[in-house]
């Protein structure tokens, strides 16, 4: 049974009039205190995206409890309206299109050359007014002022129902964290009641009112000085059709179709169409061919009008009927009033009573603008009718004389995801475009909210998702949701389809630029070669080459290739100091051509993806070829993006978490566990800026552990440290062998500094593993089997055992095997099952 006397919504909870009273008298102080911790638009993302999926379930107990608030008839349309407007699809370009991405309120660099640092930041409290007329207008404007990160009061009139008090309040009950329940008020009084409107507005940094002239008037004089005034009142649409147009019965009835359309309860329901003539004829020949439109449509549904709609129907009705002996009108009009229409030679805007009653008016385009501009505060859609050239042109004109829409006949009434309302974007209404201006201390903080908290969000619930899985998921998404396709590099197997929006595309590339910020990369000075491998569906090189669009660094687009002179001397030709690529192809690039690229010595930096240079490596590359700085390009997977980052206080394997893209859980190797702190286990993606797509804890196949405490970077930003993949460890002569304990045993033992493979193989009495050792870094085969058997007591174990054959080869560099697409040199090369290299490394 509903409560009919606690109905107001109180940051939680349901309240009484005795204490709304008492509340709203400390109001300031609870906007004080919500507003201390930030709202982050993922919170609120989530929260409406779960109660969308309620509304959209037949059987889902939130419908239950909002049924008794719901009319009998229409249920259906209102949950539908609802879910479609919470939908995180439609709310995500609404985000991306009115405030530019889906975490508008982070402070990130707008350009990544400059220290300036740019955020939408709420107002603070928003003061709702809600109109009596319309049941979804309410929270949905609540809910607008949470996406800009805002704390809201709501006022609904008190003969509604208690649908937006409920609703909220399950969308409340969406949100794990509490945070929008801080930022949640519902009051429902008269608007008799103005001490309550008055201890609402005081406080308010804006106030939103849904209303006509007197509303508006009647809540204005409680605005306080500053506090930004939003108006969402009362328009006026019509239809201009050219001659052509009106001749055509597919228009004539599309426009019937927009009259009918909610009654013409919409703003922007035509209330009048205007012919482009001058011909009393013409006109009322049109009048005759719409009434037997609109007498062709179904009739409306039984409506008891009020006595003041009842009176302005009759009103204007009789008065035109009155002046059609003058000569200036002529009624046409249902036998049961169900519609009207009234020609009138006078082309003055003039607003229907509503209720499928409709004004035809001449009006040459050449006095549209003398006869609309005068009326440009109250014009909002203009339905258009006619050919491919009268519509731009009368676009243009009507846009001019005050109309913020312009729509086909028959779409009047249609809206998109993100539509600017009355002429402006609402979220930016409740919204302030904030700066920080700040020195060259920040040159590698690309976001300032970094350095001041971190980025929390709920832990991640479901099955964990191998490759496998995700491949499965990507078959259901939609074609809309399915705009770039890419291919993993293969170097797990066979490579893996992955498939993008453009617009989370560009969220990734965003994201990690931002981490190249971080990791030292300068895009006003550095001049860079991007030297990923292209082609074949792999987004290496194209990815990168959005990501130095995006900060606006100097590039060479040059692709890895075969010709390691060309690339070389492009290098010296284009003076290019800093190198994007595989380690394993700047290697060989910087060996074979360490002459001319050594006499050259202009090169300070490299940043590299998709392998690892060794500790010996790194040495090399410092102390021969003079290179200052070596850090990791990003952390990512094909299918996920990128995932972490380096900063110039990371190295090695440490990475920060891409905290805003994703969260990471890290889990034990043989169950669905968390490990202890500090301790190895698998890495768990779950990925939330995606349209289309929900990789929930996705098993990338890495290693690694987090890192306790804040990086001396100073970012808040969670780090962990990648140790391998699960590929690297090796079941072979009953032993799980590990790659990374022979690469360490390579460096700390052998000095080797070079690339090094090893090889899987069945022989005739026992498997075989051979490990492929650059030839102009190895040392002695024989000597460095001594030393791989003397640091790896398994490995000599199997030797003695006759389980295992044990070899090291010395090969050319160019003999070890790369996958055919990224260039990748995997780690292990499993022979054992397939004729062909299918390695277990990514």
């Amino acid at each position: 049974m509903t409560d009919t006397t606690n109905h107001h919504y109180w940051q939680g909870a349901f309240i009484g009039d005795d204490e709304a009273a008492d509340r709203l008298a400390a109001l300031p102080a609870a906007v004080e205190a919500a507003l201390a911790e930030p709202l982050d638009a993922e919170t609120v993302l989530a929260a409406c995206d779960a109660l969308a999926g309620a509304l959209r379930d037949p059987g889902h107990p939130v419908r239950d409890r909002l049924a008794p608030h719901l009319p009998a008839d229409g249920a259906e349309e209102l949950y539908a309206e609802l879910a479609a407007f919470l939908d995180r699809g439609a709310l995500t370009r609404k985000l991306r299109r009115e405030l530019g991405s889906t975490s508008p309120q982070r402070l990130n660099r707008p350009d990544a050359k400059e220290t300036v640092y740019e955020a939408w930041a709420p107002v603070g409290l928003v003061a709702h007014i809600a109109p009596g007329n319309a049941a979804t207008v309410a929270p949905l404007s609540l809910i607008e002022g949470l996406l800009a990160g805002n704390v809201n009061v709501l006022k609904t009139s008190s003969a509604d129902t208690l649908l937006a008090s409920h609703l909220l309040a399950e969308l409340v009950a969406q949100d794990p964290t509490g945070a929008l329940a801080e930022r949640v008020i519902v009051l429902r009084f008269p608007s008799s009641r103005q001490d309550w409107l008055r201890l609402m507005c005081a406080p308010a940094d804006a106030v939103a009112v849904w209303g006509g002239e007197s509303a508006v008037a009647g809540v204005a004089a409680h605005v306080p000085a500053g506090c930004r005034l939003v108006e969402w009142g009362h328009k006026i649409s019509f239809a201009y059709l050219t001659r052509d147009a009106w001749a055509d019965e597919a228009t004539l009835n599309a426009l019937a179709e927009d009259v009918c359309l909610f009654e013409q309860q919409a703003c922007s329901s035509p209330q009048i169409v205007y012919l482009d003539t001058e011909d009393t004829g013409e006109l009322h020949a049109f009048c005759d061919r719409l009434a037997a439109a609109l007498a062709a449509r179904p009739a409306p549904a039984a409506h008891e009008l009020d006595p003041a709609e009842y009176a302005e129907l009759t009103t204007t009705e009789h008065l035109a009927r009155l002046e059609e002996h003058l000569g200036f009108t002529r009624v046409l009009a249902a036998p049961d009033r169900t519609w009207r229409v009234m020609a009138d030679t006078r082309p003055a805007l003039t607003a229907s009573p509503l209720h499928r009653t409709v004004w035809v008016k001449p009006l040459p385009r050449k006095h549209l603008m003398a006869t609309l501009r005068p009326m440009r505060r109250y014009l909002q859609t203009a339905g258009l009718a006619g050919s491919r050239t009268d519509i731009a042109e009368l676009s243009t004109l009507v846009l001019a004389a005050g109309a913020t829409r312009v729509t086909p006949v028959g779409a009047m009434t249609a809206g998109y995801a993100g539509e600017p309302h009355d002429g402006v974007y609402a979220l930016q209404r409740y919204s302030r475009r904030v700066a920080v201006q700040a020195d060259e201390l920040f040159a590698t903080t690309a976001c300032l909210d970094d350095l001041a908290r971190p980025v929390a969000f709920p832990r991640p619930a479901g099955p964990l998702l191998d490759k496998a899985a995700v491949q499965d998921l990507n078959r259901g998404v939609e074609l809309g949701d399915a705009e770039l396709y890419f291919r993993s590099g293969g170097s797990t197997g066979t490579p893996a389809l992955s498939l993008f929006t453009y617009e989370d595309y560009d969220t990734q590339m965003r994201a990690a630029s931002r981490g190249l910020l971080a990791a030292g990369y300068d895009p006003a000075r550095d001049r860079t070669a991007n030297l990923f491998y292209c082609g074949g569906m792999y987004g290496g090189f194209i990815s990168f080459f959005s990501i130095l669009e995006r900060l606006g660094g100097v590039q060479m687009p040059m692709a890895a290739g075969p010709d390691h002179r060309a690339t070389a001397e492009m290098i010296v030709a284009y003076e290019v100091d800093t190198l994007f690529g595989m380690p394993s192809y700047l290697w060989q690039l910087l060996h074979e051509e360490a002459d001319l690229l050594r006499s050259y010595g202009g090169i300070r930096k490299i940043y590299y993806g998709g392998e690892h240079f060794t500790d010996e490596q790194r040495r090399i590359l410092t102390e021969t070829f003079g290179i200052e700085v070596v850090h990791s390009i990003t952390y990512g997977s094909t299918d996920l993006g990128p995932l972490g980052y380096q900063c110039t206080r990371s190295t090695g394997g440490v990475h920060h978490l891409h905290a805003d893209l994703h969260t990471l859980e890290i889990v034990e190797v043989d169950a669905d566990r968390p490990v202890a702190p500090g301790e190895t286990g698998r890495l768990v993606f779950t990925t939330r800026a995606r349209r289309g797509q929900h990789l929930d804890r996705y098993v990338i196949g890495d290693l690694g552990r987090a890192l306790p405490g804040r990086c001396p970077c100073g970012s808040h930003a969670p780090r962990f440290e990648l140790l391998g993949r699960l590929g690297e460890v090796m079941r072979v002569a009953t032993y799980f062998l590990n790659y990374r304990r022979f690469a360490a045993i390579a460096q700390e033992q052998l000095r080797y500094s070079g690339e090094m493979q090893a090889l899987l193989a069945s022989g005739p009495a026992r498997e075989g593993l051979t490990l492929r050792m650059e030839r102009s870094h190895a040392p002695d085969p024989d000597t460095a089997r001594d030393a791989f058997l003397a640091g790896y007591p398994e490995v000599r174990s199997a030797v003695e055992e006759n389980l295992l054959d044990f070899t090291v080869e010395a090969v050319d560099g160019a003999a070890l095997y790369r996958t055919p697409t990224s260039g990748k040199l995997p780690a292990v090369v499993d022979r054992r099952h397939a004729q062909r290299p299918a390695d277990q490394h990514a």
